[in-house]
């Protein structure tokens, strides 16, 4: 009888370790002073519970709910720096009106809105994102970061620019 040989090289399959899946979640935050005013965007994003972005941003003179909008789409343009295909994504935002209209709850009435959230609906499913919404109390640090981002003047990403300019988004800043 044939002794098994388990430690030949004559295998036709390789054997790979699987990919381990990340769980990110996203906090999102739009700020205006005013409303319409200076206003900023805050991103504080985390990876199987651990740090890896907080930023803030300036967006110049915008409604609130423009800038819930443009940080809702930072947060998913630096996400798109870290993950992989499988990866699990929770975003959450304390802006109902957002959150409504991104899950398909509410319509968008705003036309100044219109291109920011077809966007937005087209990276959630790109990422198979899962969007909630919390109180305001349990988004403090991207609440800090969009206030950061207005104090400081904090200029949004070039390459980020270029991304909402290929969709036919113009900001101003």
């Amino acid at each position: 009888m044939k002794q098994l040989d388990i430690f030949s090289d004559s295998c036709d399959q390789v054997l790979s370790k699987p990919k381990m899946v990340h769980h990110y979640t996203l906090f999102v935050d739009g700020a205006s002073r005013n409303n319409p005013g200076q206003s900023g965007a805050g991103i504080y994003l985390l990876r199987d519970s651990q740090v890896v972005c907080e930023r803030g941003f300036y967006l110049g003179i915008k409604t609130n709910n423009q800038a819930e909008y443009i940080a809702f789409l930072l947060g998913l343009f630096f996400i798109a720096q870290h993950y992989e295909l499988g990866d699990k994504v929770r975003i959450v935002s304390d802006s109902q009106l957002l959150v409504m209209q991104v899950n398909g709850k509410y319509k968008v009435q705003n036309a100044a809105l219109k291109p920011l959230h077809s966007l937005a609906q087209k990276m959630v499913r790109l990422y198979a994102a899962q969007v909630v919404h919390v109180l305001r109390t349990e988004n403090t640090n991207a609440d800090a970061m969009a206030n950061h981002g207005v104090d400081n003047k904090v200029p949004l990403p070039g390459e980020f620019m270029k991304l909402l300019q290929s969709h036919k988004i113009i900001i101003t800043v």
